[in-house]
């Protein structure tokens, strides 16, 4: 057994079933090992190293399993990283194995020889090790997965491509050698009953109570309802946790922040009491001013614990776990204005992004696109988005449903993960739909090569249904926006256009559907086609990209400022005045 196949069996006896990667010679000792092992795990190349990080990093959000990526040395093993960065800052299990130049070449200027371990410290900084003796190869395996696992986090093992070639041999035992062995169990942490008391008093004695979710609380739905229930408080969501709880229920105001909706800002500016759960929401802006509400933290990293706002009681555990314990310990409350003044502002809310979504624009209100795709979205289905504007629409118009994922770059707030993020989802859960919803400066970048590997592998598929929608309107437009809004800038068309593309005619020329929307009237036609298909399917939308992402708050600076780009002629200034018009007019018609 050479060392690359012991590497390969190791993996698979970790429960590994996929690897996502693209080959090249610094690595070829493992992918002849692959080769040798497809009954073992299943090697998906992708297009670029990028996706193959994105597609773990994805895999790890929608399983909770360890993912893994692999390059060759050198190039491959850059290209990998801003997909891990994504995997670190979101707190992903991710396992990058990487090649590198053979163990006597190294310090000689060898060709694509890079330091690989310090350029993978920041990014792996739990655990980075190049192995050097075919004896260490069954703990760097071991404590790679075993560490991402319990810290949440990335972790890189580099292999000379000499050793992977070489006869696989057991630690001696002698001394200085390390026998290590598989598995791992995650603890339950629940905080110590004297704190749950203290955070159960300054709840009970709230009367505006307010609830922020994240990521950090799925798998908790039932008990932030009691919780919510007991307390009359409302919920706001952190994008990542945007499929956390269902937004049919009254009480749930959305998403919170930039792209947030105005119910959870004014729940949050408004409350007396705030009780965050598994989130580490980062905008201090759109928190509670400090000292207005008394604020109790759970999650299971200490870590963040008082991080984002000066909170009375930490609560270091899991987010259900805890929640159980406290939920006997809280009060119903009898007061219920709060609530209902809640559920009011929701159910106005609603109303408000209708009719946003109806507004007419040049030529399709991207609002409209997603507003009617939300009530035709799939049982079960999984969401992927990109950043930019599409994450405002997918924040906002998207009515998330029980037993549905989503999922987008949170921290990291890169673009480019929302196709291989719905690649690796359909890899994972093949009978189940993917959605990608994307814009078309992420997908000029990276989304075209991704539909190269959904051409690739969509017949394996039990249910080849995928949906890729592109918001093309020419226009790097969130940046845009940003650039009139925050700088008071008018929009500069050397950065900011976006070279036309047939989206909708490439997916055809690979062998998938394509459907292009033009007008209005293509948008219900067009997303019950799609939702119908029984091959993944491309969505090229040719939307307006003066309809604005409106804040939540706009702020006196912020109008300032967009009206100071309007008045120093921005390309799309008459356009922008009568779409931002006719958004802030249904504020106060329902």
């Amino acid at each position: 057994m050479q060392v690359g196949d012991f590497i390969v069996c190791r993996l698979a006896a970790w429960g590994v079933k996929r690897i996502y990667g693209y080959p090249g010679d610094g690595i070829n000792g493992v992918m002849e090992a692959l080769n040798r092992g497809k009954d073992k795990i299943d090697f998906i190349q992708t297009r670029h190293e990028e996706m193959a990080a994105f597609m773990a990093c994805a895999h790890a959000k929608f399983t909770g399993e360890v993912g893994v990526c692999m390059a060759t040395s050198g190039p491959g093993a850059i290209h990998l990283l801003n997909g891990l960065y994504d995997a670190k800052m979101d707190h992903q299990p991710v396992v990058a194995i990487v090649g590198q130049q053979a163990r006597m070449a190294m310090g000689g200027d060898f060709q694509q020889e890079v330091d690989l371990i310090s350029l993978f410290k920041d990014v792996a900084h739990e655990y980075v090790q190049m192995a050097t003796d075919p004896k260490q190869i069954r703990h760097l395996v071991d404590r790679a997965i075993r560490i991402a696992r319990v810290f949440r986090t990335v972790t890189c093992l580099i292999l000379p491509n000499d050793i992977q070639e070489m006869d696989y041999e057991e630690p001696n035992r002698l001394h200085g050698s390390i026998h290590t062995g598989m598995g791992y169990s995650a603890p339950l942490v629940i905080p110590g009953q004297d704190e749950v008391r203290k955070a159960a008093g300054i709840l009970n004695s709230g009367n505006k109570v307010a609830i922020l979710a994240g990521a950090g609380a799925a798998g908790a739905a039932a008990e932030l309802i009691e919780v919510a229930d007991l307390l009359g408080a409302g919920i706001a969501k952190a994008l990542l946790g945007k499929a956390v709880l269902p937004d049919d229920l009254p009480f749930v105001t959305g998403a919170v922040g930039l792209l947030g909706t105005k119910p959870s800002y004014d729940l949050l500016m408004e409350c007396d009491t705030l009780l965050m759960v598994g989130t580490g929401f980062p905008y201090s802006e759109f928190l509670p001013r400090e000292g207005s509400a008394r604020a109790v933290q759970i999650d299971i990293d200490g870590r963040m614990l008082g991080l984002r706002y000066p909170t009375e009681v930490n609560l270091q555990g899991d987010s259900k776990a805890t929640l159980q314990a406290l939920i006997p310990l809280l009060e119903k409350k009898k007061d219920l204005s709060w609530r209902q003044r809640i559920e009011k502002e929701v159910a106005r809310w609603w109303k408000i992004m209708e009719a946003r979504a109806m507004n007419g624009a040049n030529p399709i209100n991207p609002q409209r696109v997603f507003w009617e795709m939300s009530s035709r979205l799939p049982d079960n289905c999984i969401l992927t988005a990109d950043s930019g504007s599409t994450a405002s629409w997918f924040a906002r118009d998207l009515k998330i449903r029980s037993g549905m994922m989503a999922s987008l770059s949170g921290n990291l707030a890169t673009m480019c993960p929302a196709v291989p993020y719905a690649i690796a989802a359909k890899f994972a859960y093949p009978d189940r739909v993917a959605v990608a919803l994307v814009g078309d400066g992420a997908m000029q970048m990276l989304g075209i090569n991704g539909l190269v590997s959904i051409s690739k592998y969509w017949q394996r598929w039990t249910n080849p249904a995928m949906v890729i929608l592109v918001l093309n309107n020419g226009d790097l437009n969130m940046v845009s926006w940003e650039q009139r809004i925050m700088i008071g800038d008018p929009k500069f068309e050397g950065s900011q256009d976006v070279p036309q593309f047939n989206y909708a005619a490439y997916a055809k020329l690979l062998g998938l559907e394509g459907i292009r929307l033009e007008k209005p009237e293509d948008i219900v036609e067009g997303l019950e086609k799609a939702f119908r298909a029984k091959r993944p399917v491309v969505i090229d939308a040719l939307v307006d990209p003066s309809v604005p992402p409106l804040p939540p708050h706009i702020n006196l600076k912020q109008a300032r400022d967009f009206t100071s780009s309007i008045l120093k002629g921005d390309v799309n200034a008459w356009d922008m005045v009568r779409q931002t018009y006719k958004e802030v007019v249904e504020n106060y018609f329902h």
